[in-house]
């Protein structure tokens, strides 16, 4: 399988990345969302993005397919905190296991050093090991847990960083 890094557009890659969403809502704890998105939604996400200069990197196959794809955003409104960034990776359910969301991670990390970001954090499920390992492979340490930080499928969730 031939993979292509590209930069997503709303215009070409909207649809794969709400479709990669929902399913992360509805049948995991990578998101902690209870409704799918709907498509409208993704106007204003890509703005969001676009407005604030955040890149949305994804994976293509040689067919066009986006496998997954990667992003970060502002982490807090405050001034201080302008060098940090809170990322996300989301791998197509059929593709994961593929070394994919190292891929993007690692594109995610280049960008964000070009454009002067420092820290870059992630807010991960604790029960998402895959995620969680794929950090500790990159170097992230652990920064702490907020335990019961959300409640999703009739359990609490515990959220680390």
């Amino acid at each position: 399988m031939i993979i292509k890094i590209v930069f997503c557009s709303y215009q070409k890659h909207a649809r794969e990345i709400l479709e990669i969403f929902n399913d992360a809502i509805l049948n995991s704890t990578a998101l902690y969302e209870y409704k799918p998105r709907p498509p409208e939604s993704m106007v204003s996400w890509f703005k969001a993005k676009q407005d604030a200069h955040f890149p949305v990197i994804g994976l293509e196959d040689e067919s066009g397919e986006l496998v997954g794809f990667g992003s970060y955003g502002t982490f807090r409104e405050r001034p201080a905190y302008k060098y940090s960034v809170e990322h996300s990776v989301y791998v197509r359910k059929d593709q994961r296991g593929k070394g994919f969301g190292l891929q993007i991670m690692n594109n995610l990390i280049e960008n964000a050093k070009s454009q002067g970001y420092h820290v870059l954090i992630g807010g991960i499920d604790e029960s998402n090991l895959a995620s969680i390992c794929l950090h500790n492979k990159l170097g992230f340490s652990h920064a702490g847990t907020i335990k019961h930080a959300a409640f999703k499928f009739g359990r609490w969730l515990n959220l680390s960083s």
